[in-house]
């Protein structure tokens, strides 16, 4: 039976309405976290375009998660993608960092006009992100390169953002950005603009960075554990467990307590069956190399990236254990570290690996000149995002109470709790070196914990060295800073010192 005459129009209108709809933001990329990212942005209000390089992915995702929602318009050209945008077009890239990034904003580029935004919000290394903020400018577009962390569960629920670059985009996005973003407690959204230029990339890359140290501190107390009191996974997952319950709540841990819980069909822990060997996307290694050229000691996340790349050599770690001894000694009786001490030496080791990501946050913000405001760095992390945890509201804290300070190791609050940690700390790493169990990220936090309170360090050695072979000169304690000399220590060298 055919449709009435009223009804035709009805639909025809219905029909010509959808097709002639401009959305508020497009998004390129329909991966996992584009496609939540789209979700979560129709979920509060907003109509959005999409687009796919593979455009069967467009159908697909039209087909399943957005089946049903009128607002969520499907392309399948770049050209019509852009033309579905309201002006000023806003566009959002969700795909691979890199030469895929450059390769899809060339793409866009011919149908935009002056005034557009672009908007990366993949994983991007904060120079290329510098790059292009320059490169679109001087083309009169506008761009955002936007950290987003969270993971799938984030990107539809609610995700930390962090966005830097162009900050004349800023009014256009936060509408969006700060309605689709997490929320703390007290209903702050954990969105806020960081700064200019790569700054947003780069607080998104010190948030993996300590993200990796994060997860090494942890894994490294599941392995002592395991080994030392020979705890159970089900025995693990009831202390982790009660670590949610004071200053190490956080998500990290919440995930560990499951992971740990988690039976095989077999009813084992199917932790125990998983391979011991690490992969990473390299934002660790971003944060270490960049450490070092800011000449800032980051030494925990460092050694979180390359525990990973010891992981990795899984087959020439199986052969030397059959070769190489370790003088262990079993820890036992009144000898053998308790549960709290485990539990206060993870926690003193995270003090200082987030110590550590905020001293190199410092050293950028000053280098690069983005002016970076710490405790609201902080806020954003509080939650949505992968280390989101109750552990940031105190360093959002301390931030307010002093927003120069320079080392997060001498607010009072932290203060207190290391000086509460210290004896189980200690306890810890010696006990691991004995039982030649690796520790490389507690033992490193410890080393820099001790390295920063030292008043002298042998480094008038080190000095002296270098002025021995190479005259690059030293300063005396006797004399004012600044003021450099060169001994010619054997009586055959010459007189004359490197400038400095």
């Amino acid at each position: 039976m055919g449709c009435t005459e009223p009804v035709l129009r009805q639909h025809l209108s219905t029909c010509w309405r959808l097709s002639m709809q401009e959305a508020d933001i497009g998004l390129i990329g329909l991966a996992v976290m584009g496609r939540n990212l789209v979700l979560n942005m129709n979920d509060k209000g907003f109509t959005v375009a999409v687009y796919n390089r593979t455009v069967s992915a467009v159908d697909a995702f039209l087909a399943d998660a957005a089946q049903g929602r009128d607002t969520i318009i499907g392309t399948r050209s770049v050209q019509d993608f852009v033309a579905r945008l309201k002006r000023p077009r806003t566009i959002m890239l969700m795909v691979k960092a890199g030469a895929p990034v450059d390769q899809t904003i060339e793409s866009v580029l011919p149908f935009l006009n002056k005034g557009d935004i672009v908007i990366d919000g993949g994983n991007s290394f904060f120079k290329d992100t510098d790059r292009r903020t320059g490169y679109l400018s001087s083309k009169g577009i506008f761009f955002i390169g936007t950290g987003v962390s969270g993971g799938e569960e984030g990107a539809r629920r609610g995700p930390s953002i962090m966005p830097g670059g162009d900050k004349r985009a800023w009014p256009q996005v936060k509408k969006i950005f700060t309605a689709i973003a997490a929320k703390t407690p007290n209903g702050k959204s954990c969105c806020d603009w960081v700064g200019p230029g790569g700054a947003g990339h780069y607080v998104k890359m010190i948030h993996n960075g300590i993200e990796y140290g994060d997860m090494q501190l942890i894994c490294e107390a599941y392995d002592f554990m395991r080994k030392v009191p020979g705890l159970s996974a089900q025995e693990m997952h009831q202390v982790v467990s009660q670590w949610k319950k004071g200053d190490l709540d956080s998500y990290l841990i919440d995930i560990t307590s499951e992971i740990l819980a988690y039976k095989d069909t077999d009813g084992c822990p199917l932790l125990d069956k998983i391979l011991d060997s690490a992969g990473q996307k390299g934002t660790g290694k971003w944060t270490s190399v960049n450490s070092l050229d800011m000449g800032i000691p980051v030494t925990l996340i460092a050694e979180a990236v390359y525990a990973r790349a010891l992981s990795a050599l899984k087959d020439e770690r199986v052969h030397a254990s059959t070769i190489l001894s370790g003088g262990e000694e079993k820890i036992e009786g009144n000898a053998a570290p308790g549960i709290s001490d485990i539990r206060n030496a993870l926690l003193a080791s995270k003090i200082v690996s987030y110590t550590q990501g905020f001293m190199l946050m410092r050293e950028a913000s000053s280098s690069y000149s983005w002016d970076l405001d710490f405790g609201a760095i902080a806020l954003l992390w509080r939650e949505g995002c992968i280390i989101r945890s109750v552990f940031l509201d105190k360093i959002k804290q301390a931030f307010d109470r002093n927003p120069t300070l320079p080392c997060l190791l001498l607010d009072d609050h932290f203060r207190k709790i290391l000086d509460g940690c210290l004896k189980s700390w200690r306890r810890i790493v010696a006990s691991a070196a004995l039982a030649g169990i690796p520790m490389p990220a507690h033992a490193t936090a410890l080393s820099f914990y001790d390295g920063y309170r030292s008043a002298n360090l042998p480094a008038n050695l080190l000095q002296a060295q270098r002025d021995y072979f190479g005259a690059h000169t030293y300063e005396r304690i006797d004399h004012p800073r600044g003021t450099f000399f060169h001994t010619n220590w054997t009586g055959t060298g010459g007189e004359t010192a490197i400038v400095v």
